[in-house]
């Protein structure tokens, strides 16, 4: 068996062990959620239930009003992801393609703002959303979420790869800035666009903090948090809190499974491999 051989046989069975490592944790969530309390935790673990129930599901939206917390998390994902996309794009654009004074300071300086930690923001986030009257609010879910230092930097890479030609033929054709960019660069930016779409819409997703700090009920309240208190203080039913998580990643399964064939062309075509 020559080198090469033998190294991609290795290859293949570092990822397949990969996988495997991945792909169990969601096996033992799925197994659990099917299951009876009193086999959860035996030893050793049974993946397949005997008796599957689907009680567990039934039990959760009993529990918590998961339809509330449902439309909660896709409103807010789903606000929060256009806008971040759209503000994003302008920025990216304006960074990549408009010369003005000061321009790569002022990109350096919005780009530095990913060093500083999310924790060290809360406070002050959290007073000014108090003084605007807004906690408890769905803007104060949302108006955070629409502006990403990242975002931006993913769009400035790919609007500069785009060629001066397109751009110059439009100027002479009397076209604007404006007017390019919503009319072409928009219809050429659809892979990086569908990129930055389903970073925002998991980060908004699974966002836990910013939620937990500004509502106090039930009312605003997203999945993340509607799962948490499926967790008591003392006991908690795994099978219930398995079969709600379970429920909870259904929407970002269809999210990636409809953009994933662009996330790798958009990466491709930004420069980030």
């Amino acid at each position: 068996m020559n080198k090469s051989r033998m190294k991609k046989i290795g290859m293949y069975l570092f990822l397949t062990i990969g996988a495997i490592a991945m792909i169990l944790p969601f096996l033992w969530m799925l197994s659990t959620s099917l299951k009876s309390s009193n086999v959860t935790f035996v030893l050793p673990p049974k993946w397949i239930p005997e008796n599957p129930k689907l009680d567990s599901y039934r039990q959760v939206f009993e529990t918590v009003p998961m339809g509330r917390f449902f439309f909660n998390s896709i409103f807010v994902a789903a606000i929060s992801t256009f806008f971040q996309v759209l503000i994003c794009s302008m920025a990216g654009y304006a960074f990549a393609r408009i010369q003005f004074k000061g321009r790569e300071v002022l990109f350096y300086v919005y780009l530095a703002t990913l060093m500083v930690p999310q924790q060290v923001t809360l406070t002050p986030l959290f007073i000014m959303m108090n003084m605007l009257g807004w906690a408890n609010t769905y803007q104060a879910l949302i108006l955070p979420g629409i502006f990403s230092a990242f975002g931006t930097f993913l769009m400035r890479q790919f609007f500069q790869g785009i060629p001066n030609s397109i751009e110059e033929a439009a100027f002479i054709d009397g076209a604007g800035y404006v007017t390019i960019f919503f009319r072409i660069i928009i219809h050429l930016a659809k892979p990086v666009f569908a990129t930055l779409f389903i970073f925002a819409f998991m980060a908004s997703w699974n966002n836990f903090l910013w939620p937990l700090i500004i509502t106090t009920d039930t009312t605003h309240m997203t999945l993340p948090l509607g799962l948490a208190s499926l967790k008591g203080r003392w006991t908690t039913d795994w099978n219930v809190l398995m079969a709600g998580t379970l429920v909870s990643i259904v929407p970002m399964m269809f999210v990636y499974i409809f953009t994933q064939k662009y996330i790798i062309k958009g990466l491709t075509h930004t420069g980030l491999k």
